[in-house]
């Protein structure tokens, strides 16, 4: 079996996100180091309706951000494949929008989320009780998957860390488990988040308890390290790779040209140069 490069950095970001640093090249230059085949860039969308500005491109950066990509592409050819996503925010009522932006540009793999912690999202749905806010993400979680614009449900408890004392797997398992049939029965992925390590609840999104859960459901898996910052790309990924297999899972997944490819856990395993632990 070829032990060469074989995996993708699945989810990352630009600057032009106004929380990231360092242009595509330098995320590129630390992928090879890694032992990665390729990357997707994945910043987060442009919004029409001004949901939560200060933490996304504008509509009328979208091309540069598609010029961005190209050419860190071109740079890289023949070392690293960089190729252009997007990670883009749902809440119901975007169906129209996003569909309509994910037809402007020839992208290869499309992120879902649902950030809890941005403003506009708490100023709309939390209404100071915390169980309900947690059951209103995980409703959303699975509303995203069922419109189809989606090939992966990205950091899938993120509101774990909305509140950490509130957060309890073994009460929160009752509206997480119908959540992840509705999610199963449309064949979206789901991320398997590292960056979740440095959170307030340290551990990746998701954690074991419901990553078992994804897996007795046949959920295909996406690893990506959410990185913000050149040294984050492919961050953790050995140690996802080992918690993957301890729940069950013997394939990850990654998309391109949204087309998933299933990859053998072990030849991945074999094709990173260099375990990279929490930073």
């Amino acid at each position: 079996m070829d032990d060469g490069p074989v995996l993708y950095e699945m989810h990352m970001h630009t600057p032009l996100c106004k929380h990231a640093r360092g242009e595509p090249e330098d995320y590129a230059e630390v992928a090879k180091q890694r032992g990665l085949k390729g990357m997707v860039v994945t910043d987060h969308n442009p919004s029409d309706d001004g949901w939560s500005p200060g933490v996304r491109m504008s509509v009328a950066e979208l091309v540069d951000y598609v010029e961005m990509v190209d050419r860190a592409r071109m740079a890289w050819a023949g070392k690293i494949d960089i190729r252009l996503g997007m990670e883009s925010d749902y809440a119901p009522g975007m169906e129209t929008w996003l569909e309509k932006l994910h037809g402007m540009a020839a992208f290869h793999h499309v992120l879902g989320s649902v950030h809890p912690h941005i403003a506009d999202y708490k100023a709309r749905y939390y209404h100071d009780d915390i169980e309900a806010y947690q059951r209103i993400y995980f409703d959303h979680l699975a509303m995203a998957a069922e419109t189809g614009l989606f090939d992966t449900i990205a950091h899938p408890d993120l509101v774990k860390n909305f509140s950490p004392p509130d957060w309890d797997i073994d009460r929160s398992i009752a509206f997480i488990l119908p959540c992840l049939d509705r999610i199963a029965a449309t064949g979206t992925a789901m991320e398997l988040n590292t960056s979740g390590l440095n959170k307030a609840v340290a551990e990746m999104n998701p954690g074991r308890r419901m990553l078992e859960e994804m897996q007795n459901r046949n959920i295909p898996v996406v690893i990506g390290a959410d990185a913000h910052d050149p040294h984050r790309v492919g961050a953790n990924f050995m140690e996802a790779l080992d918690m993957l297999s301890s729940a069950g899972y013997t394939c990850v997944s990654m998309f391109l040209d949204r087309e998933r490819e299933d990859l053998p856990i072990d030849q991945v395993r074999k094709s990173l140069k260099t375990p990279v632990h929490a930073e």
